[in-house]
Order: structure tokens, then C-alpha cells, then sequence
């Protein structure tokens, strides 16, 4: 037993690390670890190629899968591209599909749309007015230069970026209706999973783009990359390595829920700085899904992560995707990004965000 935790536990952390370290594509990495994991189980016999697969969460895969058709117009570049990102990853904490850690969060937890909108919205509404007033401070230098060629940008037209506008609006109407549906999947008794990809398949039966321009701008390397910490995740869980650490959190929990969802939040937040909060997500869903199962409400604990991820990746380039995507995207520029110049600003609006979600999440506890 011991034997297959150590074993498990090298394997996740090695490949974590390799992750952290950004030297080789994550993706690549993901899935040499997942193989790894799935040698070791079977020459073990702690996994199965069968346990494999059932670890691997379709749904959310589905999920994602029709989102990124739905939105394969192209992402336009903006002159604050860092703001672009803070923000959208602090307002995606308010629903299931705003950010990829509450689709994990969902699919694990079986909350609908309208579960998130209705115990996060308000909580990250405030949160995200912060995080303006946040960054307005710390880019007043930037924002108090006129910009050298004004006559430029005056003449600059925004509507030259729409090569068709018939195929736009078609394209809007869909993911209206889209979203229209996650707020009444569970009335409709759909997946929110079947929601995107049904919505995928009305915009490509309306719109008839070219398949293999949109399927080209779809991640598939993020899908595969999901796969494999699916496959990562369910190894050392099979080992029995996360009932392990649920053991040991049992006790906090037991005694104070309240403090142990406060110490998710910043816990969360810390760690998905340091690695993406998608994988960090992946790794807690199990350890809770655990503590549920030895008789702890752990609810509250699910509100708590979502919290802590969606606010914590916004301290570090390599914290969610979207910190990424600017990142790539500055580097097209005279002024790239550097990791120093992100953590000026990420690690501010982390702090700031965080802090209003501990007080409004510790005065709404009941609620959760």
C-alpha cells in the first residue's frame, strides 16, 4: 500500500513540476505522466486501463469541446491586455461556463447554472468592482500618457474586424440561446455538456463556416491536456493516496467548516498561482469528493475552491489560460510581458479579490 503511494505520488509530482517549469509543452507533459501513471498502475495493480478511462470526465470534455466551437471567431488583441485577462478571470468565477475550474466544479459537484449564479454572482460582482478600482491605481502612470498618434487611433474602425456580418450575427443568436438553456438545463433535464455541444451543432448546420478553419482554432491540445490529468488524478486516487490526505483534512473540517472553507479559499488561491488552476482544480475535486464521502458538508467546501482558483489565477502568467492567451498575444507587440510585470499587477488584484471573497464568503456561510 505504501508502496503504490509513493509510486503515485512521485509520478503526479514529478509531472506537476515538469508542468511548473513551462520547458516542454504542458500537454506533452500531461500526457507522459498519464502513461506513466497507467504503466505503474498495471504492473501494480493499483489501475486498470478501464479505471483510466472511467476517470476521465466526459462531460466536462463535452463541455468545453462546445464552447471553444461556438466562440472560433478569433480573439482580438487590446491595448491592455493584462486588465483583459484579470478581469475576465474574476468575472468568470460567477458562473458554471465563465471558467474552466467551475466547469470541473460542476460536472463533480452537480450544480447547475443557476446554483453558481445565484451563491457566486454577488460574492464576485463586488469582488470584480474591486479589482477596477484596483487596477486603475496601478496603471495610473500608464493611463495618464496622451497617446502619441491620436489621429490614428481616431480613425481606427472597429468594424473592419467583422468579415461577415451575416455569419456574426447568426453565431450570437446561437450562444444566446446557449446560454438561455444552462439557465434551464435542470428544468430541461440537460447536461450542460449537451447544452454547448447541441448549440455547436446549430451553429455549424446555421452558419456553415469552413469545418476546418473552425476546428483548427479549437484547443485541442487543452482537451488532450485535461484528459491526461484526468488520467493523472484517478491513478493516485486509485492508489488511495487522496483518501489518504482527505484523512487528514476530516479533523479541520469536522471542527470548524467555516475555517476550512477560509483556508480553501487562500490555500486555493496560492497554489493555483503557482500551477494552473485547472489542474489544481482537478487534483482537489477527488480530496473532497472524499471528505463527502465520510460524512462532512462539503458544500460550502466546493463555493470555497471555485473562489480560491478563479481569484488566485489571476497572480501569475501561467495561472489560468487566459493569462496565457495575453501573455502570447503581447508577445506580438513592441511590449511583451514579462513575469515581473504580471506579478505587479496579478498579485495585487489576487490579494484584493481574495480578501472580499473571506468576508463576504464568511458572512454569507449559511447560504452556502
Amino acid at each position: 500500500m505504501l508502496q503504490n503511494y509513493f509510486v503515485s505520488g512521485a509520478i503526479f509530482l514529478i509531472t506537476f513540476i515538469a508542468i511548473l517549469r513551462d520547458r516542454v509543452d504542458r500537454t506533452i507533459l500531461a500526457m507522459a505522466g498519464a502513461g506513466a501513471m497507467l504503466v505503474a498502475g498495471l504492473l501494480l495493480g493499483f489501475y486498470s486501463e478501464e479505471a483510466a478511462l472511467d476517470a476521465v470526465d466526459f462531460a466536462t470534455l463535452g463541455l468545453l469541446l462546445g464552447m471553444m466551437v461556438l466562440v472560433a471567431l478569433g480573439i482580438s488583441p487590446v491595448p491592455f491586455l493584462i486588465s483583459e485577462a484579470l478581469l475576465s478571470n474574476t468575472g468568470g468565477v460567477a458562473t458554471l461556463v465563465g471558467d474552466p475550474p467551475n466547469i470541473l466544479i460542476g460536472s463533480a459537484a452537480n450544480f447547475s447554472f443557476n446554483d453558481f449564479l445565484v451563491r457566486l454572482a454577488p460574492i464576485v460582482l463586488v469582488a470584480w468592482v474591486a479589482a477596477v478600482f484596483t487596477l486603475r491605481f496601478l496603471f495610473r502612470k500608464e493611463l495618464s500618457k496622451r497617446p502619441k498618434n491620436v489621429a490614428a487611433l481616431a480613425h481606427l474602425d472597429e468594424k473592419e474586424a467583422i468579415h461577415d456580418r451575416k455569419r456574426l450575427i447568426r453565431v450570437l443568436v446561437v450562444m444566446a440561446i446557449v446560454i438561455l438553456f444552462f439557465f434551464l438545463h435542470t428544468v430541461l433535464y440537460l447536461a450542460p455538456a449537451v447544452v454547448a455541444l447541441l448549440g455547436a451543432a446549430v451553429a455549424f448546420l446555421w452558419v456553415q463556416p469552413d469545418v476546418d478553419h473552425t476546428l483548427k482554432e479549437i484547443e485541442w491540445s487543452t482537451l488532450l491536456f485535461f484528459a491526461a490529468l484526468f488520467v493523472l488524478v484517478g491513478g493516485i486516487n486509485a492508489s488511495g493516496l487522496l483518501n489518504e490526505l482527505a484523512n487528514a483534512l476530516t479533523g479541520l473540517t469536522q471542527t470548524n467548516l467555516l475555517l476550512s472553507g477560509l483556508a480553501l479559499i487562500w490555500g486555493a488561491a496560492i497554489l493555483s498561482a503557482v500551477v494552473d488552476n485547472i489542474p489544481f482544480t482537478i487534483v482537489m475535486i477527488p480530496v473532497i469528493q472524499s471528505l463527502g464521502a465520510q460524512g462532512v458538508d462539503i458544500t460550502p467546501l466546493w463555493w470555497a475552491l471555485a473562489l480560491g482558483a478563479g481569484f488566485g489565477g489571476n497572480a501569475t502568467p501561467i495561472g489560468s489560460t487566459a493569462n496565457v492567451i495575453a501573455v502570447k498575444l503581447s508577445e506580438r507587440t513592441r511590449s511583451p510581458i514579462s513575469t515581473q510585470r504580471w506579478l505587479r499587477t496579478g498579485l495585487p488584484v489576487m490579494f484584493v479579490t481574495c480578501l472580499v471573497a473571506t468576508v463576504l464568503y464568511a458572512l454569507t456561510f449559511s447560504f452556502m
